[in-house]
């Protein structure tokens, strides 16, 4: 699989996630994300034995776009200090339907996993196990009872990004986890990891970097704009 490197160093790999495909392994047996990289990796630089590569933050299986890898352990534990203490920025571009009331917001809900569905609802802040989500959105561009949004997320919850904009009236495009009655099964899912910037771990430097969206429905919608933003 030809997988784009947005940003090399001898303690960072950012690359641009294809979508559909697990970011590690699990239940699916599917080749995943991270095992490719170690693969590509061991065959760049002729690694000997097992090569170390650290999961800091994760996707889901049908998002695509940036996404940071540590190369070394040393990289791997600041990289996650600072994705705990949210000081890693992750900027996202999501197609939903309907029309958004406000031009921009931030929403705030308790999320609750369903590990064994794989599911996740907005619950009650005195749920046990419920835990805060938080996110920010602004509105871009309307067209045929579908929006263009830009996306920061202030919290890292599963599936938080479409839960948090069903739950509000706009499910994303091509969900059918959380917008069924509004998409059909064969869609693709309109959300894509747009920007990530966060300081080097170990250099006293920030790393930017953007990923553009594929020139598919329904992003073609918006060609220009998503590939600015």
């Amino acid at each position: 699989m030809n997988i784009s490197i947005l940003y090399e160093d001898n303690h960072v790999l950012v690359v641009e996630k294809p979508v559909n495909i697990p970011v590690q392994a699990d239940s699916s047996g599917d080749l995943d994300l991270l095992t490719l990289l170690k693969q590509d990796l061991k065959k760049r630089y002729n690694k000997p034995g097992n090569v170390f590569l650290g999961l800091v933050h994760r996707l889901d299986r049908p998002v695509g776009g940036a996404m940071v890898f540590a190369k070394t352990s040393k990289a791997a534990s600041r990289l996650s200090d600072l994705m705990r203490r949210q000081e890693i920025t992750r900027h996202y571009l999501a197609v939903v339907r309907g029309t958004p009331i406000k031009k921009k917001t931030q929403l705030e809900h308790y999320l609750l996993k369903d590990t064994k569905k794989n599911k996740v609802s907005v619950v009650s802040s005195q749920q046990n196990k419920a835990k805060k989500a938080v996110l920010e959105y602004k509105v871009f561009e309307k067209k045929k009872n579908m929006a263009l949004l830009a996306v920061k997320l202030h919290t890292g919850r599963p599936h938080q990004i479409r839960v948090q904009l069903s739950s509000v009236g706009l499910p994303l495009y091509g969900d059918q986890k959380y917008g069924s009655l509004v998409n059909q099964s064969g869609q693709q899912l309109a959300l894509w990891a747009r920007y990530l910037e966060f300081k080097h771990p170990v250099k006293d430097t920030v790393i930017k970097v953007h990923s553009a969206p594929p020139e598919q429905h329904p992003w073609t919608l918006w060609t220009e704009t998503a590939t600015t933003i």
